[in-house]
């Protein structure tokens, strides 16, 4: 399985869309659009998977730099998640005392 990071989307897309983009070029098991967690909006990025790397790589180099929406998309494996320090407020600060 290849996780596929698209980039630059319209803000309009839907996942639909962006699925039947890329069944173009084999099965596609899940399709996630970032949106802001505040507003609810697209952030213009998400991500697709699809079960086989061969197909994944032929989505990647055919749809990379196509227009779609007035915006060329940026296509190209996701890089695997990292740990991040937590963010926000809701721990102990530093110098507190409680």
């Amino acid at each position: 399985m290849k996780n596929i990071f698209v980039g630059n989307l319209n803000f309009e897309a839907t996942e639909e869309a962006v699925r039947s983009m890329f069944a173009e070029y084999g099965a596609v098991d899940r399709v996630n659009i970032i949106s802001d967690r505040d507003t609810g909006q697209p952030r213009g990025f998400g991500f697709v998977e699809m079960s086989s790397n061969a197909d994944a790589d032929r989505a990647i180099a055919a749809l990379n730099g196509k227009e779609v929406g007035g915006r060329a998309l940026n296509v190209n494996e996701a890089r695997p998640k990292t740990d991040r320090a937590p963010r926000g407020g809701n721990g102990p600060r530093r110098g507190n005392r409680w």
